[in-house]
């Protein structure tokens, strides 16, 4: 009896743990309650991917599809396609959604901006897709280009606001520099901006970051109950998966870490395993002289253990594998960009010989420097391997980007 008592306690608590769990209400969710008031009679366009759903994990299309007095028209689709169905990098064509019989344009092919003749029966534009807090992940470049057709073709521009995963208070990295925009870094912002989708919106359209300077008709759809301090496993939100190889609501953070090192393609960051971008790794390391070099920097907010492990595709595909992989623990107190520069300085001080700027093809140099927004930064690593080479440039404008986007700030 007394041990049933100690298991109904046990329960009760971790119900009452779970019930404390703020519920953070998502732009969609927030416009349902209002009864889809500013799409009523319209005929919508709307971007999206699986990210977009309700906290039921209804996907926005379905929503707007049955809403009554809502008519979607049509269906715009990022990198990953409207359905998540495209590998990345993948050119994806227009094709018919099985689902609802509706046009599904790509925005990640030939055409990455919405045409004229895409929006020709389109009286409204909605954006739903959940992104990840950082610049070179090509959802909010697909979003900038959609308010510019937007504005172009006197079109209203409605985003339905998200969580970003790495919180509203972490900044990193240097602005994108002139002659380095792409769809990579398709706008002056640092790598790790800090704004929701909403937000972030509202920036482009009101600093002119736009093409040609041109603004859109703009509104932003809020959330409820959600905080600049909270990571995304605190909104109490279901994650899907952003793409293929960002699985869990964790993943944003470690894809900060490492994802500029995997341009080169000259070591794993763990793409081929069940781990992606947790991992750094390559067949010559030994995996406990790197993880110790590792843990004598003394960095708060990450621990790292040595692994060994065999990819099952991509790089280095069914070779043996040795490195370190990262466990951040309080995202807050590390700078996540940092950790792949520091890796490659202690990994350097081990391996000299396998530079991995040596060992890239040069042509993969290009995708890095856009990835980083500039060239400045491969060629000042590069000049002694030292990550206090890039330290104080990749922090130059962090502060004055903070002030300049307080004023978009729809959250505290």
């Amino acid at each position: 009896m007394r041990t049933l008592s100690r298991v109904l306690l046990l329960l009760l608590a971790l119900e009452i743990s779970f019930a404390q769990i703020p519920r953070v209400k998502t732009g969609i969710e927030v416009l349902r309650a209002h009864a889809f008031d500013i799409l009523q009679g319209k005929k919508i366009g709307l971007i999206t991917n699986p990210t977009g759903i309700d906290a039921h994990l209804v996907s926005t299309i379905d929503i707007l599809f049955r809403a009554p007095g809502v008519k979607l028209a049509a269906l715009f689709g990022p990198e990953h396609g409207v359905r998540g169905d495209f590998a990345a990098g993948d050119r994806v064509d227009s094709y018919t959604d099985a689902r609802t019989g509706l046009p599904v344009y790509s925005l990640y092919g030939k055409t990455r901006k919405p045409t004229p003749e895409m929006l020709k029966n389109i009286d409204i534009l909605v954006y739903d897709i959940q992104d990840i807090g950082c610049r070179s992940y090509t959802y909010i470049s697909t979003m900038g280009l959609a308010m510019e057709a937007a504005a172009e073709n006197s079109i209203p521009f409605v985003v339905l606001d998200r969580p970003n995963p790495l919180g509203g208070l972490k900044v990193e990295g240097n602005l994108v520099e002139d002659g380095f925009e792409s769809f990579v870094s398709q706008f002056r912002i640092p790598y790790v901006y800090g704004l929701t989708c909403g937000e972030l919106a509202k920036l482009l359209n009101e600093e002119w970051m736009l093409k040609d300077r041109i603004r859109c008709e703009l509104t932003v759809v809020p959330m409820e109950g959600w905080t600049r301090a909270m990571d995304f496993e605190q909104t109490g939100l279901p994650w899907v998966p952003t793409s293929p190889h960002v699985p869990m609501e964790s993943s944003p953070k470690y894809y900060v870490s490492t994802g500029i090192l995997g341009e080169l393609d000259a070591l794993s960051i763990g793409v081929g395993i069940m781990i992606p971008f947790r991992v750094l790794a390559a067949p010559w390391i030994d995996p406990y002289r790197i993880t110790d070099l590792m843990d004598s920097l003394h960095l708060e907010g990450v621990y790292f253990r040595p692994i060994t492990f065999k990819p099952f595709y991509g790089r280095y595909k069914d070779s043996t594998l040795h490195g370190v992989q990262l466990h951040i623990t309080d995202p807050q107190r590390v700078n996540l960009m940092s950790l792949q520069y520091l890796f490659l300085q202690v990994h350097h001080s081990l391996y000299p010989e396998k530079n991995p700027f040596v060992m890239a093809d040069p042509s993969r140099f290009s995708m890095f420097d856009k990835v980083s927004g500039t060239d400045d930064i491969r060629k000042r690593f590069t000049a002694g391997m030292r990550y206090d080479n890039i330290k104080v440039y990749l922090e130059r404008d962090v502060e004055g980007f903070k002030k300049r986007s307080e004023k978009y700030y729809l959250y505290r």
